[in-house]
């Protein structure tokens, strides 16, 4: 099946449902009752270690990522540290792109620091960047791409060959592409990891996490966890997303194509001085994301004339886009990364990278185009007020 037809149907196929459903039922039971005791360990038994729903989304997942596993977890966070409570130990090492969620950098820095977890920060845009951090306890390389927020790409089959020369696990964030625009597993990762808050549930309603893997170790040591550890996704919430997903490719579509000309306006316009999305040929990796993506998404940022007083004025000008964190839901939003999504993150460091304060970025939501320019033209002359 192709990606919209498995978006839609798997997990959710009528002949397994016990009257027909064409539309995976909610099943609220945190326990299942057994006939007799031969048939305790059989089936669901609790909802923490299975649940129907959850395990209909875990399936819908696995296919978008072409993936033999998909997990479902509580938020993207909950994902992430299970991935590194159940793969890592005291003293490992980890390498990592400088440019990540501050929420990412924050679990990192103040809370597996503290449990013996080593992190370098390199700029993964240079491979051999990669190669050269590696040490004799490095376990694991962790990318996002296109990066929260400055929208640099990582070459994710180059990175993973590298990696894989010394048994290092390469996990990929692949949030920011969605599964219909780039499939991080066919190009050499062991893991990939999604906030399904964002583009897969699709409509600022559910807050969760996925990680679709294909080795069989890697994935009995996550379930173990997720069972363990207990950061699950509710069957209310699994239902949610599957409902989104349905619509993930036509959403997606609609995103990137917005996104382009919001990208092409902004690039155009005196007051900006530079924009990043890779979809612009100005972008210094567009070669790269044109081969290792479908598509160019639907995030971008742009740095104004001016600093953090003249972006505030901007984003507060504006009607349409929201002034709100997170992103990947049908509308659009806008927000300040020095001083919302990456604020945890050292004011030396932010900038070290690129994050500087007159960042703005945007998720381009699914709403008419032309609406959303004639938008951000209101900030543009509040700026100029």
């Amino acid at each position: 099946m192709r990606f919209s037809t498995k978006a839609i149907h798997v997990g959710e196929e009528p002949e397994g449902m016990q009257h027909g459903d064409v539309v995976s039922p909610i099943h609220l039971s945190t326990t299942f009752a057994k006939r007799s005791i031969e048939e305790v360990e059989e089936g669901y038994v609790y909802s923490r270690t299975g649940n129907p729903t959850r395990d209909a989304l875990e399936r819908k997942l696995a296919a978008l990522e072409n993936a033999e596993y998909g997990l479902a977890f509580s938020s993207g966070l909950a994902a992430e540290s299970t991935i590194l409570l159940a793969l890592l130990k005291k003293g490992d090492h980890i390498i990592a792109f400088d440019d990540l969620y501050g929420g990412t950098k924050r679990l990192f820095n103040q809370v597996m620091e503290r449990f013996g977890i080593e992190f370098t920060y390199v700029d993964a845009r240079e491979p051999e960047n990669v190669r050269n951090a590696i040490r004799e306890n490095t376990r694991m390389v962790w990318l996002e791409t296109p990066t929260n927020p400055l929208l640099k790409l990582a070459d994710i089959r180059a990175v993973a060959e590298i990696a894989h020369e010394r048994d290092i696990i390469v996990v990929v964030d692949n949030t920011f592409a969605s599964p219909y625009f780039q499939n991080p597993l066919d190009l050499g990762a062991d893991i990939v990891l999604h906030s399904v808050t964002k583009y897969l549930g699709g409509h600022s309603d559910v807050v969760g996490g996925a990680v679709m893997v294909n080795d069989d170790e890697i994935y009995e040591r996550l379930k173990f966890h997720q069972n363990a550890v207990g950061a699950i996704l509710s069957p209310f919430d699994s239902w949610l997303v599957m409902r989104g997903i349905k619509t993930l490719a036509v959403r997606m579509e609609r995103h990137e194509r917005n996104a382009m000309r919001i990208a092409r306006y902004l690039e155009e316009h005196p007051l900006v001085e530079r924009v990043y999305y890779p979809g612009l040929p100005s972008h210094p990796q567009h070669e790269l994301a044109k081969r290792q993506m479908k598509g160019f998404g639907g995030m971008l940022s742009f740095e104004l004339k001016g600093g953090l007083e003249e972006a505030i004025k901007f984003v507060e000008s504006l009607e349409i886009f929201a002034l709100a964190e997170s992103l990947g839901g049908v509308e659009s939003l806008i927000e300040l990364p020095a001083i919302m999504t990456h604020a945890s993150v050292p004011k030396d460091e932010r900038e070290k990278v690129g994050i500087r304060d007159s960042l703005i970025r945007v998720s381009v939501g699914i709403e008419d185009v032309e609406d959303l320019i004639e938008d951000l033209e209101k900030g543009f002359e509040a700026v100029r007020a």
